[in-house]
């Protein structure tokens, strides 16, 4: 069956779930939207919530409904949250693993029997590993599968390095890479703004003092389990993050964004699904770009690509 370009199936109805759901409609890039849950009742009441928000002025007339593994068969994208997440005091993304690997198999039995065609972007954690496991083990095209990643981790570093220097975050050109987690690492040689090099920002900026990497990368990886311990889960920036990526699909953007995919190759390796910068476009990943690393990204890339191995070798 073909392709209905635009049709979005959400698999999960949870704080995630719901959270892509109606970030979706306020963007006005998707006008077919379906949602399926272990708990229909859950997904009804989420879909009937967000389906009376259309009748607003700047809402689309989007159609939304609950449904089943079926209404893959046609679709364009497909989001995965199912499976528990992290909670407060626990912040080790791969304790979710074991639960998650059997959550996971038994969302892409019931995908692969409807299509191998829809792009599947991938939130549950620990989705690098998720993300390899399953483009491995059910031979889904490395291109249409990938996980959200690092993007949010991307933006907000952008946020956290735009403030200090007094700009606009979207000014800021700087990837978070490697794993979703406590590995991922900024190559520093690759960082930004309006051309003007990482090593020169001070200067540039009139900062009183160089700005200390370390602590800006501990900030950037800290700040996602602050917000769980604080509110209880992560909701906002993981959907917007999915969100873009969505909408890099939809609209043909042959953009470049940070996303976890099974890495082909790049710097050697094929063995993991990490996050590098990925041209997005309809059909999904078109191509995973090498940047140019330094001696130390080149090291922090290896610890990050021998650690997702580790726990890849658990299952």
């Amino acid at each position: 069956m073909s392709v209905s370009y635009g049709k979005l199936v959400i698999v999960g109805a949870g704080k995630v779930g719901s959270a892509v759901l109606n970030s979706v409609l306020r963007m006005n890039i998707i006008d077919d939207i379906v949602m399926i849950n272990r708990h229909r009742e859950k997904a009804l009441g989420e879909v009937l919530d967000a389906s009376h928000t259309t009748a607003f002025a700047y809402s689309s007339n989007a159609s939304i409904r609950v449904g089943d593994y079926s209404d893959c068969r046609d679709a364009h994208i497909i989001v995965i949250t199912a499976g528990p997440s992290i909670q407060p005091g626990n912040h080790d993304r791969n304790t979710l693993l074991k639960k998650n690997v059997e959550v996971m198999d038994e969302v892409m039995k019931q995908i692969t029997t409807y299509t191998k065609e829809a792009i599947i972007i991938m939130i549950s954690n620990p989705l690098d590993v998720l993300t390899y496991y399953l483009q491995r083990k059910y031979d889904y095209p490395a291109g249409r599968i990938m996980g959200t990643g690092t993007l949010l981790d991307t933006a907000r570093f952008n946020k956290m390095l735009g403030d200090l220097c007094g700009v606009d975050a979207k000014n800021v050109v700087g990837f978070v890479l490697g794993e979703h987690g406590s590995t991922s690492f900024i190559p520093w040689n690759t960082v930004n703004i309006v051309g003007v090099p990482f090593d020169d920002l001070a200067r540039e900026f009139g900062l009183k003092a160089p700005i200390d990497k370390e602590a800006l990368l501990s900030e950037t990886k800290s700040i996602g389990p602050h917000i769980v311990d604080l509110k209880g889960y992560t909701s906002s920036g993981v959907s917007l993050a999915a969100c873009r990526i969505i909408g890099a699909i939809v609209r043909n953007e042959h953009c470049i964004v940070p996303v976890s995919a099974v890495m082909q190759g790049k710097y050697g390796y094929d063995d993991v699904a990490m996050s590098l910068p990925c041209i997005l476009s309809k059909a999904g990943i078109d191509r995973i770009i090498e940047l140019p690393l330094d001696a130390q990204g080149m090291h922090d890339l290896r610890v990050s690509h021998d650690h997702l191995r580790e726990l890849i070798e658990m299952i």
